[in-house]
């Protein structure tokens, strides 16, 4: 909903204060681009939607208290038509079908440029989609399906890999984009340890590479949730 003025308004999120101070500069000479709040955590963004009422989100993934995927699912029960354009460091076709899968409009990387930033969010307001230079709707098609398939191989069958509680716990958070060190400091766990673990995975689940046990962590990380 736009404001009288014909404003468009967003609600910025993300815990680094610079990282919103950047993205609000980016956008200060586009009159009619309204920053109309900000959060700092998944949370907070559900609160200050519902007071705010923007038309865009714009969201990092990674946030403390909830993340932004969470946030974004959340508000997409009580207002299915939110626009959420999501911010991430890394890219890869696991990102785009989580953010997909989490009701986002787009995903763009944290080292925009103004020109693209500007690009998706207009694209998102005009009803499109947005993920990134050469995805287009045949592209995300691709991507959707392939990890529609791969989750219904998935799905149901988590005992299966004897996975222990912890290992799936890992599982999850690297499905969501953690690192190692990320990880290690959630549990209060040397990175070492972590790294063994995710060695542990890749045997269980007789995985190759990185890669490979990132893209089977989104879509276990999606079924998941489905299946609580």
């Amino acid at each position: 909903m736009k404001d009288k003025q014909n404003n468009i308004r967003i609600l910025l999120s993300d815990d680094h204060s610079l990282l919103r101070e950047g993205i609000i500069s980016l956008l200060k000479n586009e009159k009619d681009l309204l920053i109309v709040g900000e959060a700092a955590n998944g949370q907070e963004l559900i609160e200050k939607y519902f007071q705010l009422k923007p038309d865009l989100i714009i969201t990092d993934i990674k946030m403390p208290v909830m993340n932004g995927t969470d946030a974004v699912k959340k508000i997409s029960e009580t207002d299915p038509k939110v626009k959420a354009l999501f911010l991430s460091m890394h890219e890869g076709s696991e990102y785009i079908y989580y953010t997909y899968r989490a009701g986002g409009s787009g995903l763009i990387n944290k080292n925009i440029v103004k020109g693209e930033l500007i690009y998706a969010i207009r694209t998102i307001l005009d009803g499109g989609l947005y993920f990134g230079a050469g995805i287009d709707s045949k592209k995300l098609d691709e991507i959707i399906r392939q990890y529609e398939n791969t989750g219904k191989n998935i799905t149901g069958k988590f005992s299966s890999y004897d996975l222990t509680p912890r290992e799936i716990e890992i599982l999850n958070l690297i499905g969501e984009g953690n690192t190692s060190l990320d990880i290690a400091k959630k549990f209060d766990l040397s990175k070492r340890t972590v790294d063994s673990h995710r060695s542990n995975l890749m045997q269980k689940l007789n995985l190759k590479s990185l890669p490979e046990l990132m893209r089977f962590a989104v879509t276990f990380n999606q079924s998941f949730k489905e299946k609580e």
